[in-house]
């Protein structure tokens, strides 16, 4: 009996089959699996429609195939059990969810374990605990986690002919790549079903997002939502960044923060010079009290110090022969390395292969492993680890600030993605209060689920702006002002910018898709920041705000009293809003919603009970 060989069809169905075949043609086939092409041709065994025949019910002798021959769906596949080492040729049994047992897959010449590591870029494979033998199978989350590599991967080409020239597409090019292949898949050859109905993406979405519910269908009383008056949108304008001097003026003898609001508030509008960053950075992420002396977070330090290496010697101490029995930490080294060694190297910290920087970067993550084992590393999360470790440049600080920022973003990367669910929904409630038209025509081009800010959501923007932007940008989101979930009336307003091009020049699924992958790089982080603040203004002086809106927004009452009220008092109790007035010094140049410089600022009135701080 010849070995075994593979037979990927070049459509969209998630159809593994494999026949017997000739020995010159398993050769062919072994080499063609060591290839480059071949991690594409897999691709093709991935989608979402399954073929008629599954679970193991292939048609005999089809197109003149042995009666030997079996094909399977992947998302079919509950378990595969390999022979025992040392006994005789290996050999693998598939067991499908339906508990069919197919013929056993004999290797004369062995190689199975080439199969299991082609099988294992689409479906998550792990030993079973009552069987070392036994493989298990969860295609759902394994797509997820597809789904996240492909998102943050490096340039590759293929599925995105269209689109490959474009510079910025190829190197951000993994989020385009995944959506062009399902919106291919999903479309097939015939013009007729060119236009896929709601259903149709809502069964996609549920598929990769298991949860996922964004009605593209007006329910009773959502037309209300849309017609509500949100009125005229503020001017914001922004000061200059934090100086150390300012922050200096702020702190105590024993080195308490003082007026810790007012800093914050000073922090959101401008920012921090970079020389701060490393201190202040440690009291936003919560890595240091506010209210803590110099003392005490010196203590604090030396406490959390030895708690890390101690992390870090757990897993420095494993042999190889550990880490051979032990699959999940093995799988945890695996996808640090690969995203480490995709670190962004335009920053000097992390250029050349060996730099100590990426070293570093390897070493927190594989730390954190050990911190939340239950979590571990999920791809992206050393995007969130890089800028931390650029601005610290302390190993043990940089891991205790990422730990703290992970507690802000966990629920991002948890298996069942709560948190990017819930993010999805919101950001669309959001966006149809702001513009039910855009959102309308969204909805028309397949686009209404915003699946396009997946990225943006997932990692903050990381990929969206350049190093040195992202640094502003986090450092403003973490002050949690002006309002809570700040960073989804970012996404509102850089959709808004964008809103006028795609409507104007009819972009389609694959059009829209392009053009928000395309702004990576390009998008002025002084100009989004202005605008999301404006929006959260204008939100907060509506009356009649919706109560999903007050709630996603942190908004403690649905109708607004505002200070020209008729009772003349200011009764915005609750609201974390700040004024657009707040600390802006008319000693320096401010930046007006435009990002341009405005020399000549007109003088706004303060807010009677906060206390301005200016340089000396």
């Amino acid at each position: 009996m010849a070995a075994a060989g593979v037979v990927s069809g070049k459509d969209s169905s998630s159809v593994v089959e494999w026949t017997q075949a000739p020995k010159e043609r398993a050769h062919r086939v072994a080499e063609h699996l060591n290839s480059y092409e071949a991690e594409w041709d897999m691709v093709n065994t991935v989608s979402f429609k399954k073929k008629p025949h599954t679970n193991g019910d292939a048609p005999s002798h089809r197109n003149g195939k042995s009666k030997w021959s079996f094909l399977f769906s992947l998302t079919d596949l509950k378990s595969i059990k390999q022979n025992k080492e040392g006994m005789g040729w290996s050999y693998l049994v598939f067991c499908l969810k339906d508990d069919v047992v197919l013929p056993a897959l004999h290797f004369h010449q062995g190689d199975s374990k080439l199969l299991i590591d082609s099988l294992e870029k689409y479906v998550a494979l792990c030993e079973s605990p009552q069987d070392k033998r036994t493989l298990l199978v969860n295609c759902q989350n394994k797509s997820l986690s597809q789904s996240f590599e492909n998102l943050l991967d490096e340039p590759a080409y293929g599925l995105i002919q269209k689109i490959k020239k474009d510079p910025y597409t190829a190197t951000m090019v993994g989020f385009s790549k995944v959506t062009n292949y399902i919106f291919d898949s999903l479309r097939g050859s015939d013009p007729s079903v060119h236009q896929r109905p709601p259903s149709e993406m809502a069964d996609f979405l549920s598929d990769a997002i298991p949860g996922l519910k964004i009605n593209q269908q007006e329910e009773p009383g959502f037309e209300v939502i849309t017609k509500i008056d949100l009125g005229e949108r503020p001017v914001v304008q922004r000061r200059e960044p934090v100086s150390l001097e300012e922050w200096t003026k702020n702190v105590d003898s024993e080195g308490r923060i003082l007026n810790v609001d007012n800093m914050k508030q000073m922090i959101f509008r401008g920012g921090l010079s970079h020389a701060l960053r490393k201190q202040a950075w440690k009291f936003l992420l919560g890595y240091f009290p506010w209210d803590s002396t110099k003392e005490e977070r010196t203590q604090l330090q030396k406490q959390k110090t030895d708690e890390y290496f101690r992390m870090k010697l757990q897993w420095k101490s494993v042999s190889e022969e550990q880490e051979k029995r032990n699959s999940r930490l093995r799988d945890y080294r695996s996808l640090i390395e690969k995203d480490v060694n995709r670190t962004d190297r335009t920053n000097k910290f992390y250029e050349g292969q060996d730099n100590p920087g990426l070293i570093l970067l390897h070493d927190i993550l594989m730390t954190y492993c050990m911190y939340d084992f239950d979590l571990g590393y999920v791809q992206g999360m050393s995007d969130l680890l890089s800028p931390l470790l650029y601005v610290m440049e302390n190993e043990v600080d940089a891991f205790w600030c990422f730990a703290s920022y992970m507690d802000q973003m966990h629920q991002n990367f948890e298996e069942q993605m709560q948190g990017m669910k819930t993010q999805l929904i919101q950001l669309s409630t959001l966006l149809r209060l702001l513009d039910s038209g855009f959102c309308s025509y969204l909805e028309s081009q397949d686009s209404g689920y915003l699946y396009f800010c997946f990225r943006w959501l997932l990692i903050r923007f990381k990929r969206e702006f350049s190093f040195l932007d992202i640094l502003r940008l986090w450092e403003v989101m973490w002050t949690e002002l002006p309002c809570k979930n700040f960073h989804l009336l970012l996404c509102c307003a850089i959709l808004e910018s964008e809103k006028q091009q795609i409507m104007e020049k009819h972009y389609g699924f694959n059009e829209i898709l392009k053009h928000i992958n395309e702004l990576s790089m390009k998008i002025d982080v002084e100009d989004v920041l202005c605008k999301a603040e404006a929006i959260s203004l204008q939100m907060v002086k509506c009356k009649e705000l919706p109560q999903a809106v007050c709630e996603i927004l942190g908004l403690q009452d649905s109708e607004v009293t505002t200070p020209d009220s008729d009772n003349g008092e200011d009764e915005n109790t609750g609201m974390t809003i700040c004024p657009a007035s707040a600390f802006q010094s008319n000693l320096l140049p401010v930046l007006t919603a435009s990002g341009g410089r405005d020399d000549n600022p007109t003088e706004i009135s303060m807010s009677p009970n906060v206390s301005r701080l200016t340089p000396a």
